[in-house]
């Protein structure tokens, strides 16, 4: 019996990529981030929005996939990591999404991202690593908080300045 999918496991399979997911795309009224720049709190550019991960169940996007840029000399493998939705903000004028948490230097410490990995483990290391209180470990609730709030990305614009 073969099976395609992108985890080993049923653990993580209520996320998925949204190009994968034929059925789905963005919401007209909100702006396709991929290939966006990603910019930290010191205005630096440090990724590009690679993809977007989605909770199948609640059609909401849940995490941001970021591919680190190469200028940062991290290891190919390593240079994707997820970041949750809430935690950015839109610069819908110049394409940029920027994330006040982090820098060009501090995302170097940030877990990195493989892509079948996407247990409950990583997404708490996520969380330590941008200093955010770490929910319930029930599923259910895991994603009731502004960390993974897709409509509060899509609304918080940037100001400028």
């Amino acid at each position: 019996m073969e099976t395609s999918t992108n985890f080993p496991s049923g653990q993580g399979m209520h996320l998925r990529r949204l190009r994968d997911l034929s059925d789905f795309e963005v919401a007209s009224n909100n702006p396709d981030v991929r290939g966006w720049s990603v910019r930290g709190s010191d205005g630096k550019k440090f990724g590009e929005v690679y993809e977007l991960i989605v909770e199948v169940e609640e059609l909401k996007v849940r995490y941001l996939d970021i591919e680190l840029d190469p200028s940062l000399n991290i290891n190919e493998r390593d240079r994707h990591i997820l970041l949750p939705i809430g935690v950015a903000a839109l610069d819908e004028e110049s394409d940029n999404v920027f994330v006040p948490s982090l820098t060009s230097e501090s995302v170097l410490n940030y877990p990195p991202f493989v892509e079948i990995q996407i247990t409950r483990e990583y997404e708490q290391a996520m969380l330590k690593s941008l200093n955010l209180p770490l929910p319930s470990h029930t599923s259910t609730k895991f994603y009731n908080q502004a960390s993974f709030d897709e409509q509060g990305f899509y609304r918080r614009k940037r100001s400028a300045g």
